[in-house]
């Protein structure tokens, strides 16, 4: 099965930022939209887009600023994310694509689907950023985002061990077991980017206020008129399960699956469990 090391690589201009897309399948259009910090699309999406090509043409999209992109013109937010998505599947010419986004990729699409709802035909919510306000660490995890030097410090920390990499990973998964070698050098890797996390940073102090997260969808979840699958580890310390259970509820047309022994990661925790559920929603 092809996968995205054998993608086709296209690179989309929008606004002056070049966007890299990764292309692959044959099938209904399904666009995967990875998280922040360290991630790409190969990094969140490598070992669950084999198991896809074969019902969908699988669209991968590096964000501005992450993987293979050119930095973003903007601050980055959730709202210039949303609007590069837009851009996007225009210049791609897809008209009603099915949207995954895990993290805050999942906020994006949220975000997006919430603004256009005739261009998505199916949602796929995966430890979705955007389901809730507050901060986690609260007061404290605010004043962190703001303290000088200590984000390019803890990258700088991580690009020297190996050994804190795996220690990092292991905190937001639900089961160590799921920290294999593989994933840990595709981190490393990853960190070792120039300007790794520059951009992630960026957007946490655009993002994390002192009252609160900026992107807070609750009280639209409601309105949102897109059939929703919202997926979420049971084990996720960053993002409260408990954010996902009250989206199933206030989304009008909803599936909510929890993962047990999975943190904030299945696309790399439980591949096989998470392709299952997204051919499963879409082809019903």
């Amino acid at each position: 099965m092809p996968g995205l090391s054998t993608a086709t690589e296209e690179y989309v201009e929008v606004d002056g930022t070049a966007v890299r897309c990764l292309i692959t399948g044959d099938g209904s259009p399904l666009v995967l939209l990875h998280g922040g910090g360290l991630d790409s699309a190969m990094l969140s999406w490598r070992a669950v887009v084999p198991a896809l090509t074969g019902q969908f043409t699988v669209y991968a999209p590096d964000w501005p600023g992450y993987g293979a992109s050119d930095c973003p013109t903007e601050p980055p937010t959730t709202d210039y994310y949303r609007d590069v998505l837009g851009e996007l599947l225009d210049e791609l010419q897809l008209d009603s694509p099915a949207l995954a986004g895990i993290s805050m990729g999942g906020g994006v699409a949220l975000s997006y689907a919430l603004d256009r709802p005739d261009r998505v035909s199916h949602l796929v919510l995966v430890d979705s950023y955007g389901l809730g306000g507050h901060v986690p660490g609260g007061y404290l995890g605010y004043l962190f985002t703001r303290l000088p030097y200590v984000s390019e410090f803890t990258w700088a920390i991580l690009r020297r061990s190996r050994w804190l990499v795996a220690v990092s990973l292991r905190a937001i998964v639900g089961d160590p077991s799921a920290v294999s070698e593989e994933l840990v050098d595709d981190v490393v890797a990853a960190i070792r980017r120039p300007g790794a996390g520059q951009t992630f940073s960026a957007f946490q102090r655009a993002e994390v206020g002192p009252r609160g997260l900026q992107t807070n969808y609750v009280d639209r979840l409601p309105d949102l008129r897109v059939p929703t699958l919202v997926v979420h580890g049971e084990s996720d310390p960053l993002v409260p399960v408990e954010w996902a259970v009250r989206a199933g509820i206030l989304l009008p047309d909803a599936t909510v699956r929890i993962l047990p022994d999975c943190g904030h990661w299945p696309p790399r925790e439980r591949p096989e469990r998470l392709v299952d559920l997204i051919e499963t929603f879409i082809n019903q």
